[in-house]
């Protein structure tokens, strides 16, 4: 059984945590899993059911995030990572595997970065590699309407910016998803002074994803419909780190998390494990291999 410590730290000022679920045994270093900028530190039972049996768990809400203290306006991609190392440091190890989704998998690539040899693996899911001027103007309209108190639009137009709603691409669970992500999103619209910030943050403060990253062993897996951003784009930003591996994800957009969580859970397991990835029962066999960029994708 685990053992759930919660921490609280700080850094440049700003209060955060991160919760440990120790395990007795492991065959890895510590997981770190990093969501999305809405998301917080309860959000991944399905990671902690497949990572405990073979490491350490630790979910954090860092600055700008969860129960955290809001981001000062500006760049935040070097406070949260030094937020990231100073958990690196109290967990007393060495290194630790990092597993960033979404606005995570910026988070994840930039500490890779700034300090790799804290890093032993590197799993990075939905990359926002590409954001296109409509994605822009969508999510800076849902942003005024939430600062016009308009919060059940925002949490519409978000959820619809980051789900591929077309009829004609099979999406697991697509429903049981949309409700879930718009729930989550209006409950932070609702309970976090920071949501409309987080929002804009994402969209203004961009993550480098122009490559620069050697010596790691990296997984970047995307869903087969991600609207965020294609397959064939986080093909091409895979294709920036030597050695890394591609896999898609099939019957899934950019929420594959939720509509294929123990698909996902399974696979980053068996990368944090260096086990075999191309027999993941989550992957179709045409979903193994590296996907062109003629490829059909809900764009």
């Amino acid at each position: 059984m685990s053992e759930e410590t919660i921490r609280a730290l700080s850094v440049g000022g700003l209060s955060y945590s991160y919760r440990r679920l120790r395990q007795p045994r492991w065959t890895t270093e510590p997981v770190l899993v990093l969501g999305g900028a809405l998301q917080g530190m309860f959000g991944w039972p399905q990671m902690e059911d497949h990572l405990g049996p073979v490491a350490d768990v630790v979910t954090a809400d860092l600055p700008g995030m969860g129960s955290a203290d809001p981001l000062p306006p500006g760049p935040s991609i070097d406070v949260v990572c030094a937020a990231i190392e100073q958990i690196i440091d109290d967990l007393g190890v060495p290194r630790i595997n990092l597993f960033g989704f979404s606005y995570g998998a910026g988070v994840a690539f930039g500490c890779a970065r700034r300090f790799p040899g804290r890093i032993a693996r590197l799993a990075l899911g939905g990359v926002p590699a590409h954001i296109s001027e409509a994605q822009r103007e969508l999510w800076q309209r849902a942003a005024d309407h939430l600062l016009r108190g308009d919060d059940e639009t925002f949490a519409t137009l978000v959820t619809e910016g980051l789900m591929c709603l077309d009829a004609g691409r099979h999406v697991t669970h697509r429903k049981l998803a949309y409700r879930y992500v718009r729930r989550s999103i209006l409950h932070a619209a609702r309970h976090s002074g920071d949501a409309a910030a987080a929002l804009s943050r994402g969209l203004q403060d961009r993550p480098d994803f122009s490559g620069g990253l050697t010596g790691i062993p990296t997984l970047v897996f995307s869903g087969e419909h991600d609207t965020v951003t294609s397959p064939a784009r986080q093909r091409a930003f895979a294709a920036t780190i030597p050695g890394s591996r591609f896999l898609m994800i099939p019957d899934a957009d950019h929420w594959v998390v939720l509509e294929r969580p123990q698909d996902v859970a399974d696979l980053a397991a068996r990368f944090f494990t260096d086990g075999p990835l191309s027999s993941a029962p989550g992957l179709a066999p045409a979903a193994g291999r590296e996907p062109s960029p003629a490829d059909p994708a809900c764009v």
